[in-house]
């Protein structure tokens, strides 16, 4: 059991492109072999039962592919339930809980993994052991998703703003045609200086401007969690230890169940079109599935104690907790609790506490067995 515990602690959270790219890169690392121990002794071949593995193997399949299906898809139903629409203020405290989640998987589940990985004595002391990679890895994940971040908003503002201010321009300028010259320049300087104001200070409450935050959001976090979620799935699938899988089995439903709350509630607030909702859902919803079935699929050139993979799963982990990480505390915390809304409004705020600590406790909780 302990030689899939120590990959297999799960985690939860650009485009679709991307996100297909990534998935190939995990096909080419289950070519490569997963690892999870850290011994570097061949497994025992006793404890191992193929056939009862894949009894399992099967049940968590669908387990996890239903669970993470209804958990993404709940927030998004929601909306048609006036009560849990992004305007309303019990919306905050779903989004609380999320974030929780979110937070704790990164923390708890993912984190750990990296280090088990980057760390195991399976790998040479120079470089693995001479500087801590696992960190710096976490840190420059973080750094590269802020810059992604901002750059993606700041150009969607300055390309809005150039369109609004050029729009104006051409208004004044017919507005003032009929006028002679030193009247049309004064009033000209003085409706484009007024504008400009109004320009600058409503774009901080722009709704399209609002709209493209909250859809990088989404995508960013998805790519995050998917990163994670592949491992998930090839490391329980190439493992031939029923031992090891049954409890992985309750731990990985409910695990995914609330990652995909997470991630629903972020898609919610993006307002996607139907299709890339459709989308959105179905691909948090078969990663894990899929990476079950290529881990089933190698089962039997499965290395428990490969260097290559090792090392692979332990960036990409590392990559991962950072990207989650920044996500749950810049994008969906700090905004959330630092909301006139929320901050004006003493039970709401209690409320939004009370649901974060809950749910960073049922994923700590979960890390137990998983």
């Amino acid at each position: 059991m302990n030689k899939l515990l120590l990959l297999l602690q799960p985690c939860s959270s650009k485009g679709f492109k991307t996100l297909v790219l990534v998935l190939l890169s995990f096909l080419v690392l289950a070519v490569s072999n997963v690892s999870a121990e850290c011994t570097c002794d061949p497994p025992e071949d006793g404890k191992f039962n193929k056939k009862e593995a894949l009894k399992y193997k099967i049940v968590a399949f669908v387990s996890i592919l239903v669970a993470g299906a209804i958990g993404v898809a709940l927030p998004v139903l929601g909306k048609k339930i006036p009560a849990l629409r992004p305007e309303k203020d019990i919306f905050f405290v779903v989004k609380a809980f999320a974030a929780g989640v979110i937070l704790a998987t990164g923390f708890i589940h993912i984190l750990p993994d990296a280090f088990d990985d980057l760390t195991s004595p399976c790998l040479n002391e120079n470089p693995w052991g001479n500087f801590p990679f696992t960190g710096f890895i976490a840190m420059m994940s973080a750094i590269l998703t802020l810059m992604v971040d901002s750059l993606a908003t700041g150009y969607y503002r300055r390309s809005n703003f150039k369109k609004t201010q050029g729009a104006v321009m051409d208004r004044n300028i017919v507005d003032d045609d009929s006028r002679d010259q030193e009247e049309h320049v004064h009033n000209y300087a003085t409706h484009a200086h007024s504008h400009g104001l109004t320009v600058e200070s409503s774009d901080q409450a722009n709704p399209s401007h609002e709209l493209m935050r909250h859809r990088i959001i989404s995508q960013v976090l998805e790519l995050g969690i998917v990163v994670h979620s592949v491992i998930i799935g090839i490391a329980l699938g190439a493992s031939e230890d029923p031992s090891s899988i049954k409890p992985l089995v309750g731990a990985l439903t409910f695990h995914q169940f609330f990652e995909g709350v997470g991630l629903g509630g972020c898609i919610t607030q993006a307002k996607f079109k139907s299709r890339a909702v459709v989308v959105m859902i179905l691909f948090f919803s078969l990663t894990t599935p899929i990476g079950i079935g290529i881990g089933i699929g190698i089962s039997s050139s499965y290395e428990e104690n490969s260097p290559t993979a090792l090392i692979t799963g332990g960036v990409l982990n590392a990559a991962a907790a950072g990207i989650l990480i920044y996500m749950s505390l810049v994008d969906l915390l700090a905004a959330d609790f630092m909301n006139p809304r929320l901050q004006q409004n003493g039970k709401l705020q209690l409320s939004a506490y009370l649901s974060l600590l809950l749910g960073a406790t049922c994923m700590a909780i979960i890390a137990k067995w998983a």
